[in-house]
């Protein structure tokens, strides 16, 4: 069968055979109709996640949609290794497959899937959002981020807060929910000043796709401005910023900042999964909305290196 396969470290993903998968007892074999790249598909693609194995070779995706044998259409996730979602068929314990909703279409299915689960699990399984409470989205103009602007307002948020550098994309999310935006210059004092001003009218979580310099400015100032005593949960999800931040002593001993993370290993994959399952069973029902660029898998070598933050791409068979 065709695949999209990584031969060995270091080298670029190849469109190319691969063995046929062969369902054990527990698992499903699907023919898989989308599948779509994330920042997590390139960078175990890449060897540099901190989930990828490390053996080679192996069919790049983490995630997809397709239909079982008996013809029911799936979402699904963590294929067995050395397969994965971006071939004709691939192999996955029964328990990784969801239902799909009629109203949800494949190449959006698999498009929001994990984005959109980014920000879910972080607001429902780590930061414990409730009603009327306030967010802030670091690093909001990406799917991922805009994603979790509409997310934090289906789930309740009072208020939502996006940030970002450009300041067009950022005008943008005020159509999806967000009540304030903030762009983030270069000018550390005065993003600080800003920051602090959203921080002393209340902000109860942070969700955080950058960090590095941004998230060290927002920690200042949260521990700055922020009401004493009243917890700021920050929940740490991606680091497309730099992958370490300078974070002094004193902003954890002064305040109540609750920093964690949200990623795989973070929650119990059940609870995850059923994190996803009520994604893609609101995704309709609430109009979240993310922007695609479907392309065939045979193309995946000439799109893998054009895809953007902003549109995700989707390979479909």
């Amino acid at each position: 069968m065709k695949a999209v396969i990584v031969k060995g470290a270091g080298q670029a993903p190849m469109y190319a055979d691969f063995d046929e998968p062969l369902a054990s007892a527990g698992e499903q074999r699907i023919a898989v109709s989308a599948a779509a790249i994330s920042h997590v598909v390139k960078s175990r693609a890449a060897g540099t996640h901190y989930s990828a194995s490390g053996r080679f070779p192996f069919v790049v995706g983490i995630d997809g949609v397709g239909r079982l044998d008996d013809g029911r259409r799936v979402y699904f996730i963590m294929p067995r290794a050395p397969h994965g979602s971006m071939a004709e068929r691939t192999v996955v314990p029964a328990a990784h497959c969801l239902a799909l909703p009629d109203a949800l279409d494949d190449v959006t299915a698999a498009a929001i899937a994990n984005p959109g689960m980014s920000s879910w699990v972080a607001y429902v399984e780590r930061a414990r959002l409730r009603p009327g409470e306030t967010v802030l989205v670091n690093g909001a103009t990406g799917s991922a981020g805009r994603l979790a602007v509409q997310i934090a307002r289906h789930l309740g948020a009072g208020k939502v807060i996006a940030t970002g550098r450009r300041a067009e994309a950022l005008r943008s999310l005020e159509a999806l929910g967000a009540d304030a935006t903030i762009v983030l210059s270069d000018d550390q004092d005065a993003l600080e000043q800003r920051f602090k001003e959203q921080f002393a009218q209340g902000v109860d979580v942070v969700i955080d796709y950058l960090w590095g310099s941004s998230a060290e400015c927002l920690l200042r100032a949260g521990a700055k401005a922020g009401a004493e005593a009243r917890p700021i949960r920050f929940v740490q999800i991606g680091a497309l910023s730099g992958a370490e931040i300078s974070l002094p002593s004193a902003v954890l001993r002064s305040s109540a900042i609750e920093l964690m993370g949200s990623g795989i290993g973070s929650v119990p994959f059940e609870r995850m999964l059923k994190s996803i399952d009520a994604l893609l069973q609101a995704s309709a029902p609430a109009g979240l909305r993310i922007a695609t660029t479907p392309v065939p898998l045979a193309e995946v070598e000439q799109a893998w290196a054009k895809d953007d933050s902003t549109r995700r791409t989707v390979f479909t068979l």
